[in-house]
C-alpha cells in the first residue's frame, strides 16, 4: 500500500529511493471518482520506473479545472484511495495551478501523462526537459472520464 505524504515528507523519501538506485515515475491528476481509465493509467505509469509518485490536485484546483460541484470527493479521500492501489508508492496533494513546481522539486526520471496528451502537448514538458527527465504517454485510449461517469449517474437518478 502506498503512503500519503506532504511535500516536505516526500522529498527525503525521493532522495532515499535515488540513493538506493531506484528510478522514479510521476503521474498526476484529479482522480475525483476512480474509474478503470485511472487504474490503467497508473498501472502503465508504474511500469516506467521502480517507484511511482502520484500527485493529486487539491480541492480548489479541481474546482478551478472542473467547475462548480467538483470535486466529488475531498483531496484527502482521493489521496487515500489512490494510495491503496497496488501500483502506487507515494501520493502527494499539490495546491498549485500546475504540477510544474512539484515536478521541479521531485525531478522524477519519467513524467507520465495520459493518452489525451501527445509528447508535444504535455504542459510540463519544458520543466521535465530542463532537469534531464523524460516524458512518457501511458495508459489506454481516453475512453473513460469522471465527467461521463457523472453524466451517466445523473441519468439514472
Amino acid at each position: 500500500m502506498g503512503e500519503v505524504l506532504t511535500r516536505d515528507e516526500l522529498l527525503p523519501r525521493v532522495a532515499a529511493e535515488r540513493a538506493a538506485g531506484r528510478t522514479l515515475a510521476f503521474a498526476n491528476g484529479c482522480f475525483d471518482l476512480l474509474h478503470v481509465g485511472h487504474i490503467r493509467y497508473l498501472q502503465a505509469a508504474a511500469r516506467e520506473a521502480d517507484r511511482l509518485v502520484v500527485a493529486i490536485n487539491d480541492d480548489e484546483s479541481v474546482r478551478r479545472l472542473k467547475g462548480e460541484g467538483r470535486p466529488i470527493l475531498a483531496a484527502a479521500d482521493r489521496a487515500e484511495l489512490v494510495a491503496a492501489l497496488r501500483p502506487v508508492d507515494y501520493v502527494v496533494i499539490f495546491p498549485e495551478p500546475t504540477v510544474g513546481p512539484l515536478l521541479d522539486a521531485v525531478r522524477p526520471d519519467v513524467h507520465c501523462k495520459g493518452t489525451d496528451y501527445t509528447l508535444d502537448t504535455v504542459p510540463e514538458r519544458d520543466v521535465v526537459k530542463a532537469y534531464g527527465g523524460r516524458v512518457a504517454i501511458v495508459g489506454d485510449p481516453k475512453d473513460h472520464s469522471t465527467r461521463d461517469l457523472l453524466a451517466r449517474m445523473g441519468k439514472r437518478t
